[in-house]
């Protein structure tokens, strides 16, 4: 009598599940055709915005003799000479030129802008460093480089999060309706079908991230905007580490609350809340980029650190150990998250009918 195969191992099975999951969802030509689309409008868009700026003129800018040599020999800049301080502010207030590159000995890249209600974007993504940037009339307007950064973080993690997780609840109830979930869990456990689920979901995301990153590179390459990218190494380092702990925080919360219903139309009753974790600090991140208090509490909050956290570190506004304690506390939280999500995927998943309340699917 042939005895029977040893059971897979627990990362073995996990992984299994992650293959299941990642198979259906590139069979899907749904989840094709979208990310296609996705793909292709992102392409476009920097292509667009790429030739727009080739194509537009110099930015005028002010320089004094002790700062001539930060900004020399940068493409798109028209450059116009000051005597000191004093006459490059003149220019800048008469509205001669768009901003000034002044010396200064207080600053760590040995030079400051002065602009007058913004900064021109084209000009600090020009620099190789961020320098801080002095405002004659600060309340006259907002800086459109930190609009521009908490709009194009803020939509790929929100994109993804929603579309994702949504995939994710959908597919637990789709189990559960069709009893396949039975035949899952009684070869492998409970936790081990969630934990798949969750790394199968996080490895499309992370795909799909990796890969806006790239046309990001190759569009602004063809464009010959190279320089934009200037400066955003270690924001876009720090959002793709963020984005990672933040979407399995979401995804194993999206996958409990499914788990607590068995039809397709009740499932917004129990992620509703958590779709409103991601919308929340996502528009609270990109209405107050410009207020360094809100950005400030925002850029420690888990659901919304993985946004605001990038945007200070792109301003310059965040210390090197910031970002560090922002990400101690987004594990912490993800941990905490799975713990929970586990206990209530078990005791909800078999449940068949009526939703289950919250106190029972955490009940021991």
């Amino acid at each position: 009598m042939t005895a029977p195969a040893p059971a897979p191992s627990m990362p073995r099975s996990v992984w299994l599940v992650a293959e299941r999951e990642i198979g259906s969802k590139l069979r899907s030509k749904a989840f094709v055709i979208s990310t296609a689309i996705l793909l292709l409008g992102a392409l476009a868009l920097v292509l667009w915005g790429g030739f727009a700026a080739a194509s537009a003129g110099g930015t005028p800018v002010a320089v004094t003799a002790d700062s001539r040599q930060y900004v020399e020999g940068i493409p798109g800049l028209e450059l116009t000479d000051a005597a000191d301080r004093a006459a490059a502010e003149s220019l800048v207030a008469d509205g001669t030129v768009d901003a000034a590159v002044v010396g200064d000995a207080a600053s760590q890249t040995g030079y400051a802008v002065i602009a007058d209600s913004s900064p021109p974007t084209q000009l600090l993504l020009a620099l190789a460093q961020l320098p801080p940037v002095e405002l004659l009339n600060p309340e006259a307007g907002t800086s459109a480089l930190g609009y521009v950064a908490a709009i194009g973080f803020g939509v790929v993690f929100l994109v993804a999060a929603s579309l994702f997780g949504s995939t994710i609840a959908q597919s637990v109830v789709e189990e559960k309706q069709t009893r396949v979930v039975e035949l899952l869990i009684s070869a492998i456990p409970v936790r081990t079908l969630l934990a798949g689920k969750v790394v199968g979901n996080t490895v499309l995301a992370m795909a799909q991230v990796l890969l806006l990153a790239s046309i990001a590179l190759v569009g602004l390459a063809v464009t010959g905007q190279g320089a934009l990218l200037e400066g955003l190494g270690e924001p876009i380092a720090w959002f793709a580490v963020f984005f990672l702990f933040g979407f399995v925080l979401l995804a194993s919360l999206f996958a409990a609350a499914a788990s607590m219903v068995s039809r397709q139309e009740d499932i917004g009753s129990t992620t509703t809340p958590l779709t409103m974790l991601i919308m929340i600090p996502y528009f609270l991140v990109v209405f107050f980029f410009d207020n360094p208090v809100v950005i400030g509490v925002m850029s420690y909050v888990p659901f919304s650190a993985p946004v605001g956290m990038p945007v200070r570190l792109f301003l310059g506004e965040a210390q090197w150990w910031e970002p560090l304690i922002s990400l101690a506390l987004l594990i912490a939280t993800c941990a905490g998250a799975i713990v929970v999500a586990a206990k209530i995927y078990r005791n909800s998943l078999l449940r068949m009918g009526a939703r289950v309340k919250l106190r029972e699917a955490l009940g021991s």
